[in-house]
Protein backbone atom coordinates (compact mmCIF):
# COMPACT_ATOMS: atom_id res chain seq x y z
CA UNK A 1 0.00 0.00 0.00
CA UNK A 2 1.10 3.49 -0.12
CA UNK A 3 2.77 5.08 2.40
CA UNK A 4 0.43 8.04 2.50
CA UNK A 5 -2.56 7.03 4.68
CA UNK A 6 0.49 4.67 6.82
CA UNK A 7 1.99 7.60 7.80
CA UNK A 8 -1.26 9.39 9.10
CA UNK A 9 -1.88 6.74 11.40
CA UNK A 10 -1.38 8.20 15.16
CA UNK A 11 -1.14 6.35 18.34
CA UNK A 12 -2.87 7.36 21.19
CA UNK A 13 -1.51 5.93 24.27
CA UNK A 14 -3.68 5.07 27.14
CA UNK A 15 -6.88 4.90 24.77
CA UNK A 16 -9.84 3.66 25.81
CA UNK A 17 -7.75 2.47 28.75
CA UNK A 18 -4.26 2.35 30.50
CA UNK A 19 -1.37 0.32 28.49
CA UNK A 20 -3.67 0.52 24.86
CA UNK A 21 -2.06 1.71 22.56
CA UNK A 22 -4.93 3.10 19.86
CA UNK A 23 -3.81 3.59 16.45
CA UNK A 24 -6.29 6.58 14.76
CA UNK A 25 -6.87 6.59 11.68
CA UNK A 26 -9.27 9.59 11.58
CA UNK A 27 -6.48 11.72 10.27
CA UNK A 28 -6.84 8.93 7.12
CA UNK A 29 -10.33 10.80 6.76
CA UNK A 30 -9.09 14.15 7.11
CA UNK A 31 -7.08 13.49 3.90
CA UNK A 32 -8.87 12.82 0.58
CA UNK A 33 -6.08 11.53 -1.34
CA UNK A 34 -5.14 9.02 1.70
CA UNK A 35 -8.69 8.29 2.25
CA UNK A 36 -9.48 7.51 -1.46
CA UNK A 37 -6.28 5.37 -1.28
CA UNK A 38 -7.39 3.48 1.26
CA UNK A 39 -11.04 2.80 -0.38
CA UNK A 40 -9.64 2.15 -3.74
CA UNK A 41 -6.96 -0.76 -2.02
CA UNK A 42 -10.11 -2.13 0.09
CA UNK A 43 -12.42 -2.01 -3.49
CA UNK A 44 -9.71 -3.95 -5.25
CA UNK A 45 -9.64 -6.84 -2.84
CA UNK A 46 -13.25 -6.94 -2.40
CA UNK A 47 -13.02 -7.80 -6.32
CA UNK A 48 -10.69 -10.03 -5.92
CA UNK A 49 -12.38 -11.88 -3.62
CA UNK A 50 -15.92 -12.09 -5.70
CA UNK A 51 -17.83 -10.11 -2.71
CA UNK A 52 -20.99 -9.65 -3.32
CA UNK A 53 -21.83 -7.91 -0.04
CA UNK A 54 -19.80 -6.09 1.63
CA UNK A 55 -20.73 -6.39 5.59
CA UNK A 56 -19.01 -2.99 7.84
CA UNK A 57 -18.29 -3.42 11.64
CA UNK A 58 -19.63 -0.52 13.79
CA UNK A 59 -18.35 1.61 13.90
CA UNK A 60 -15.08 2.17 11.89
CA UNK A 61 -15.64 -0.49 9.79
CA UNK A 62 -18.82 1.93 8.06
CA UNK A 63 -16.22 4.08 7.32
CA UNK A 64 -14.00 2.11 4.47
CA UNK A 65 -17.10 -0.46 4.19
CA UNK A 66 -19.47 1.67 2.95
CA UNK A 67 -17.72 3.33 0.01
CA UNK A 68 -16.27 0.39 -0.67
CA UNK A 69 -19.65 -1.43 -1.32
CA UNK A 70 -20.79 2.23 -3.20
CA UNK A 71 -17.08 1.84 -5.70
CA UNK A 72 -18.34 -1.68 -6.65
CA UNK A 73 -22.29 -1.27 -6.71
CA UNK A 74 -22.72 -4.10 -3.86
CA UNK A 75 -25.44 -4.30 -0.78
CA UNK A 76 -23.74 -2.66 2.43
CA UNK A 77 -24.78 -4.24 5.50
CA UNK A 78 -24.08 -3.20 9.05
CA UNK A 79 -22.91 -5.18 11.84
CA UNK A 80 -23.90 -2.71 14.84
CA UNK A 81 -23.56 -3.24 18.55
CA UNK A 82 -27.08 -4.40 20.63
CA UNK A 83 -29.92 -2.24 20.29
CA UNK A 84 -28.66 -0.28 17.56
CA UNK A 85 -30.77 -1.91 14.46
CA UNK A 86 -34.54 -1.17 14.25
CA UNK A 87 -35.66 -4.66 12.66
CA UNK A 88 -35.23 -8.16 13.79
CA UNK A 89 -31.94 -9.01 14.24
CA UNK A 90 -29.51 -12.02 15.65
CA UNK A 91 -26.49 -11.21 17.62
CA UNK A 92 -22.85 -12.75 18.99
CA UNK A 93 -21.12 -11.99 21.51
CA UNK A 94 -16.88 -11.78 21.88
CA UNK A 95 -14.24 -10.96 24.10
CA UNK A 96 -11.99 -7.46 23.21
CA UNK A 97 -8.79 -7.02 24.95
CA UNK A 98 -10.21 -4.85 27.06
CA UNK A 99 -13.66 -6.15 27.87
CA UNK A 100 -16.51 -7.75 25.99
CA UNK A 101 -19.50 -7.07 23.76
CA UNK A 102 -21.43 -7.62 21.14
CA UNK A 103 -22.48 -7.89 17.51
CA UNK A 104 -25.71 -7.91 15.50
CA UNK A 105 -26.79 -8.16 12.09
CA UNK A 106 -30.62 -8.14 10.91
CA UNK A 107 -32.08 -11.53 10.34
CA UNK A 108 -32.52 -10.72 6.40
CA UNK A 109 -29.46 -9.15 5.91
CA UNK A 110 -27.60 -11.84 4.02
CA UNK A 111 -29.23 -14.05 1.25
CA UNK A 112 -28.10 -17.91 1.50
CA UNK A 113 -25.16 -18.27 0.08
CA UNK A 114 -23.83 -15.17 -0.46
CA UNK A 115 -20.31 -14.23 -0.55
CA UNK A 116 -19.50 -11.57 1.83
CA UNK A 117 -16.23 -9.84 2.69
CA UNK A 118 -16.16 -8.07 6.64
CA UNK A 119 -14.16 -5.11 6.45
CA UNK A 120 -13.01 -3.24 9.72
CA UNK A 121 -10.56 -0.37 10.38
CA UNK A 122 -8.43 -2.58 12.99
CA UNK A 123 -7.07 -6.11 13.33
CA UNK A 124 -6.06 -6.70 16.94
CA UNK A 125 -6.57 -9.69 18.83
CA UNK A 126 -9.33 -10.86 16.44
CA UNK A 127 -12.21 -11.27 19.04
CA UNK A 128 -15.04 -8.89 17.10
CA UNK A 129 -13.91 -10.29 13.03
CA UNK A 130 -14.31 -13.48 14.67
CA UNK A 131 -17.29 -12.89 15.92
CA UNK A 132 -18.63 -11.19 12.47
CA UNK A 133 -17.20 -14.72 10.89
CA UNK A 134 -19.60 -16.76 13.23
CA UNK A 135 -22.52 -13.82 12.73
CA UNK A 136 -21.94 -14.08 9.05
CA UNK A 137 -21.97 -17.81 8.68
CA UNK A 138 -25.35 -18.26 11.11
CA UNK A 139 -26.79 -15.37 8.58
CA UNK A 140 -26.35 -18.03 5.68
CA UNK A 141 -23.68 -16.22 3.80
CA UNK A 142 -20.04 -17.77 2.71
CA UNK A 143 -17.35 -15.61 4.28
CA UNK A 144 -15.53 -14.64 1.14
CA UNK A 145 -12.61 -12.99 3.56
CA UNK A 146 -12.15 -10.27 5.92
CA UNK A 147 -10.08 -7.05 4.97
CA UNK A 148 -8.41 -4.44 7.42
CA UNK A 149 -6.98 -1.33 7.28
CA UNK A 150 -4.89 -2.02 9.88
CA UNK A 151 -3.57 -5.35 11.49
CA UNK A 152 -1.75 -5.52 14.61
CA UNK A 153 -0.14 -8.25 13.63
CA UNK A 154 2.11 -9.37 17.47
CA UNK A 155 -1.09 -10.05 18.62
CA UNK A 156 -2.60 -12.97 16.38
CA UNK A 157 -5.84 -12.11 15.63
CA UNK A 158 -5.22 -13.56 12.33
CA UNK A 159 -4.90 -16.93 14.09
CA UNK A 160 -8.87 -16.77 15.16
CA UNK A 161 -10.10 -16.21 11.51
CA UNK A 162 -10.61 -19.56 10.16
CA UNK A 163 -12.83 -18.64 6.99
CA UNK A 164 -12.03 -17.10 4.13
CA UNK A 165 -8.75 -14.80 2.91
CA UNK A 166 -7.92 -12.47 5.64
CA UNK A 167 -5.81 -9.40 4.25
CA UNK A 168 -4.86 -6.21 5.91
CA UNK A 169 -3.69 -2.88 4.06
CA UNK A 170 -0.91 -1.95 7.05
CA UNK A 171 0.74 -4.29 9.48
CA UNK A 172 2.42 -3.21 12.63
CA UNK A 173 4.66 -6.32 14.05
Amino acid sequence: MGLRAASLIRDIPDFPEPGIVFKDITPILRDPQAYREVVGLLSEGVAQLQGEVVCGVESRGFLFGAPVALDLGLPFVPLRKPGKLPYRTTSEEYELEYGSSAIEIHVDAINAGERVVIIDDLLATGGTAAAANRLIARAGGVIAGSMFVIELGFLKGRDKLTAGDVRSLILFE
